[in-house]
């Protein structure tokens, strides 16, 4: 296969999905909608996983985990989300299959074997959560209850793509209650303000951190915190969302607590989750027209070493110095690979280290062993160094971390020159057609408006930002009064 891609600038859309497959990330399974996550793409989200979960740990939350399945009375209990996920929903209404008397050797649905109620394939747990939890608190000492699971879910999307939209996912749901409406709304920014520092500080992806307009709102949410990020195309991505849930599902599920005066009270809830689509914007925040780009702090290896030799002799010295500078930065927690397959050409071996976003490449060929120096390339900007053999540990911790903070950096300045200020509807569209990105402007705070300017735009308010200033101006779209901007973007 080619590892030739097709540019951005061409179709950004064509170029991320052959990004996706041809860096062996993932590819589409036989069940439609649902892909198959690769070693090297699950290598990715492990480390996103380990990160994050010591982040959870660290704040106080423990991991449990509940069923696949609710029944589908549960998943009604709470009629704001049961409306709002009815139409994403997979049912299992059987239990048994059988031999097709009429097909030899097929099987079909055992008509005897329908359940007496059909379950819900989780699209989202409160339901099952919020059940248990009924079991598990009676008093204000049982709080707060500070959850998490690790787990995959199904919404059965028409459109799907492969790791931003896909009928099955992976992702972690922290379900939490508390005693007081304030804890709830602490908690829930908490969490949103850990999935901030996640993605800045190891995917290198500056977000915005804010709240969600009324019709964005998660289905049964009383508010919605949220992280927007900017791909490289001038879309948003809604990269982690955490919700303070009010007393909504405490009174579905008629989950209470005896408080310290002795009375009974609906305990407060809140949710959160980020999944694997997290590994979209990675791909498309930092990757280029030769593949990917990983930040070191989440690459499978930081560094490979790539032997350029012509014979054993010349692969025997190369292996010894290799095996030395693995030491050396493996002291230094640094995660390296010796790519020493003998079925590739060493030019191959650099392209797929290329495609497949390694941060640093370290050749070594006889010439190199005379000098006692090694060949350095950094894959964000594709340039080489020559390094003398006893720096080299030393010059490349330097160099990823320098990596890391430059892939940040670059992220933050193309955000930022992406974002517009605007007073005129006029205005509005034209810089939503001609630069993308997000469009700071005043809303008159109604859905009407929202709903009207997504109808002729498609773009939508990604979120009123926690850091806007309050600010007396009209709204674009009705000339109404707002003393707020908020931002709108075209988005995934």
């Amino acid at each position: 296969m080619s590892k030739k891609l097709t540019s951005r600038a061409e179709d950004y859309s064509k170029w991320y999905n052959e990004l996706v497959v041809k860096a062996d990330l993932a590819e589409n399974s036989a069940v439609r909608g649902c892909m198959v996550i690769k070693p090297y793409g699950y290598a990715i989200w492990e480390k996103m996983q380990a990160e994050l979960d010591r982040m959870f740990k660290e704040t106080g939350h423990q991991n449990a985990y509940f069923p696949l399945f609710v029944p589908k009375s549960l998943f009604e209990a709470e009629e704001k989300n049961a409306e709002g996920f009815a139409k994403e929903c997979a049912v299992v209404t059987h239990y048994r299959l059988q031999t097709d008397p009429d097909r030899a050797g097929k099987l079909r649905v055992d008509p005897e074997a329908k359940l007496e109620e059909e379950l819900v394939v989780r699209p989202t747990s409160e339901a099952i959560i919020w059940n248990t939890y009924k079991n598990w608190i009676q008093s204000y000492r049982d709080l707060p209850l500070l959850i998490n699971q690790w787990a995959n879910v199904v919404r059965w999307e028409m459109r799907t793509r492969l790791f931003l939209r896909t009928a099955e996912f992976l992702w972690q749901e922290g379900h939490t209650a508390h005693a007081t409406k304030a804890e709830a709304i602490e908690e829930a920014k908490l969490m949103n303000g850990v999935y901030a520092k996640f993605v800045e500080n190891f995917m290198a992806i500056p977000v915005v951190q804010g709240v969600k307009s009324e019709s964005e709102r998660f289905a049964g949410a009383v508010d919605t915190y949220c992280i927007e990020a900017l791909m490289q195309d001038g879309k948003a991505l809604q990269a982690g969302t955490s919700h303070f849930l009010g007393q909504n599902f405490a009174k579905a599920f008629d989950v209470k607590f005896a408080n310290k005066e002795g009375k009974q009270d609906y305990v407060w809830a809140t949710s959160w989750g980020v999944s694997t689509r997290l590994m979209g914007a990675l791909i498309m925040t930092h990757s280029d027209d030769n593949g990917l780009v990983l930040p070191p702090n989440l690459a499978p290896y930081q560094v490979v070493i790539v032997p350029i030799y012509k014979n054993e002799e010349q692969f025997e010295a190369i292996s010894k110095v290799a095996e030395d500078i693995i030491g050396d930065l493996r002291d230094r927690n640094i995660s390296v690979k010796f790519d020493k397959r003998d079925t590739l050409r060493p030019g191959a071996k650099f392209a797929q280290h290329e495609l497949q976003g390694v941060p640093v490449r370290i050749a070594i060929g006889p010439k190199d062993l005379e000098n006692e120096t090694v060949e350095v390339a950094r894959r964000d900007t594709l340039s080489k160094q020559v390094v003398v053999l006893d720096r080299v540990s030393i010059v490349i911790e330097d160099l990823l971390e320098d990596i890391q903070k430059a892939l940040y950096t670059k992220a933050l300045n193309f955000r930022e020159e992406h974002i517009t200020t605007v007073d005129t509807f006029d205005a509005f569209k034209e810089a939503l057609d001609t630069k993308g990105g997000f469009i700071s402007a005043h809303w008159d705070g109604t859905t009407a408006t929202e709903d009207k300017i997504k109808e002729l735009t498609k773009a939508t308010i990604r979120c009123i930002p926690l850091d806007a200033k309050a600010e007396e101006g009209v709204c674009v779209y009705s000339g109404k009064p707002s003393n707020t901007r908020v931002l709108f973007a075209k988005a995934y």
